[in-house]
């Protein structure tokens, strides 16, 4: 299985792969953003935002692209951390499924949409690959919003169980057309670099 692309840069942001250098800066990006994050993200917690337990998570994320698996990004504006984001093989070889999220000072500019359609054809291009897909909670309408932007498709819901305080149970899901049909609704929200260079 081939490794997913390291780095993609769009017309503001830089996409690549968390290093240990990172952990201090991204411990203080989550800790900056628990209650932002935690009625979403069953992983938001004072605790798992320490500086140790990122040390962990991000060997964690490197052993596992190193092994064909799914890339884990950092989200960074010049050399500040705007969020997280990933390609992940949840649902089968030729699937991807994007995630991300965005540390509280950094919501409303557009970020999300901008680098979901930055990942969507990174991964769209990447070989075997033939679908993408985003799942948020139905309650998600954040979320939603910007599926609705980029111009994904809306595939149905079903039941989920909930490990989020704000969810409601009912997984969403979305997903793009194939290349070369696949293309952001605004131009504004694609990818600089267009397909990878050996990126992500």
């Amino acid at each position: 299985m081939d490794r997913l692309p390291e780095r993609v840069e769009t017309s503001r942001l830089t996409l690549r792969r968390w290093t240990v250098d990172d952990a201090e800066p991204l411990s203080e990006a989550i800790t900056a953003s628990i209650d932002h994050l935690s009625p979403w993200m069953w992983w938001a917690s004072l605790e798992s935002a320490s500086v140790a337990s990122q040390v962990e998570t991000i060997a964690m994320f490197t052993r596992d692209w190193d092994a064909g698996g799914d890339a884990v990004y950092g989200v960074f504006l010049d050399r500040t951390v705007v969020g997280g984001s990933g390609l992940h093989r949840r649902s089968g070889p030729t699937v991807l499924e994007i995630g991300y999220w965005l540390h509280v000072d950094h919501t409303g500019h557009g970020y999300a949409t901008e680098l979901s359609a930055a990942l969507a054809t990174t991964g769209l291009h990447h070989p075997g690959i033939d679908r993408i897909e985003i799942h948020h909670d139905r309650a998600n309408l954040a979320s939603r919003r910007v599926l609705e932007r980029l111009g994904f498709h809306f595939v149905g819901e079903e039941s989920a169980d909930i490990r989020s305080p704000a969810e409601v149970g009912i997984d969403c899901t979305w997903d793009t057309t194939t290349p070369p049909d696949w293309s952001p609704r605004s131009k504004d929200q694609q990818s600089t670099s267009g397909q990878p260079d050996r990126t992500d």
